[in-house]
């Protein structure tokens, strides 16, 4: 059976004994069988482990031990992966910029200037208006 993936207290203020401490734990991962690594995902996280396979269970495991060792992601880069999908109103918040009514978007494409107004119904490009720059 594989022994328990805790860190010790006296790793946890030793970076030296941490590294050490942290390669003999996914050492431990890559050999543990899929019986011990389910028994592992249920001490770390208090739930049934999902249908994952063997790499997966490893992965998630050893993602684990080193957040709990070193910390995990800054609550910026929380938010940052969460996006719009993350929003209180369901997802439907777009993180692009508002374009006001004249405002000119330009772009040289082939050596050639390419100027879109935007206007209140939608946007003009070489005398024809368009719903979206689509």
């Amino acid at each position: 059976m594989m022994r328990s993936m805790q860190t010790s207290p006296a790793a946890a203020g030793n970076p030296a004994a941490s590294s050490a401490s942290l390669a003999a734990q996914l050492q431990g991962l890559e050999q543990a069988s899929v019986t011990d690594l389910r028994a592992e995902w249920r001490r770390l996280f208090g739930t049934d482990p999902p249908r994952f396979s063997r790499d997966l269970f490893v992965r998630a495991i050893a993602y684990s031990i080193q957040e709990r060792m070193f910390g995990g992601l800054s609550r910026a880069s929380l938010k940052q992966l969460r996006g719009p999908a993350g929003d209180a109103d369901g997802g439907k918040a777009s993180s692009s910029p508002t374009l006001q009514p004249g405002t000119k978007l330009v772009r040289e494409w082939h050596g050639r200037a390419h100027v879109v107004i935007v206007t209140e119904t939608g946007f003009d490009y070489a005398g024809s208006t368009y719903r979206s720059l689509t």
